[in-house]
């Protein structure tokens, strides 16, 4: 009698926790900041789906001075964080105000910085900046458009957003000069 109450009760456990999302597939509805359960785009056509990683770091670590330098990707060379991670930017962005927020930043968490972002090799300084989010945070543009990762680029050189048509505009890699890098 013991023993199938013990059992009894370790099923509602682990029926209570997979509603509650612990097991993937749940919502995270009603919840504030960067989750990694939250839905998120895949690349190509915009679909959505879990993340195949948690969020990468979307600040400068140490909280100091983000860092953009170019990298290799398979399409040619491409501005990326200080971690080697790509860097994209929104076609729906109007000049340096940001256009994702919400579930689409959960999904593109912008480049932040908390001061002076800083160009390292053939990233150009002259075309840094910042931009503030509604939100107080800066965060870092490059030749005007402000600058995002990717949840599911999970190791330097992945490009799995570039293209994308997810949360209403188009999504691309940068050229050290600023402008777009498109696949052939």
């Amino acid at each position: 009698m013991k023993r199938s109450m013990m059992l009894a009760g370790g099923v509602l456990s682990l029926g209570l926790v997979a509603g509650c999302g612990m097991f993937g597939g749940g919502s995270s509805g009603g919840s504030s900041g960067g989750s990694s359960s939250a839905a998120s785009p895949t690349s190509g056509g915009g679909g959505y789906g879990q993340p195949s990683s948690s969020a990468p770091a979307s600040k400068a670590a140490g909280g100091g001075a983000a860092v953009v330098k170019v990298g290799k990707v398979k399409l040619g060379k491409a501005l990326v964080d200080a971690k080697g991670m790509s860097i994209y930017y929104f076609l729906k962005d109007k000049g340096t105000k940001s256009s994702c927020s919400g579930a689409c930043a959960d999904a593109w968490p912008p480049l932040l910085t908390t001061g002076a972002p800083k160009a390292v090799g053939p990233a150009k300084q002259k075309l840094l900046g910042t931009t503030m989010r509604k939100n107080g945070k800066k965060q870092v543009t490059y030749h005007g458009h402000p600058l995002y990762l990717f949840v599911n680029d999970s190791a330097p050189g992945d490009i799995k957003g570039e293209e994308s048509t997810a949360f209403g505009g188009k999504w691309y890699l940068l050229k050290p000069n600023g402008t777009k890098l498109e696949g052939d």
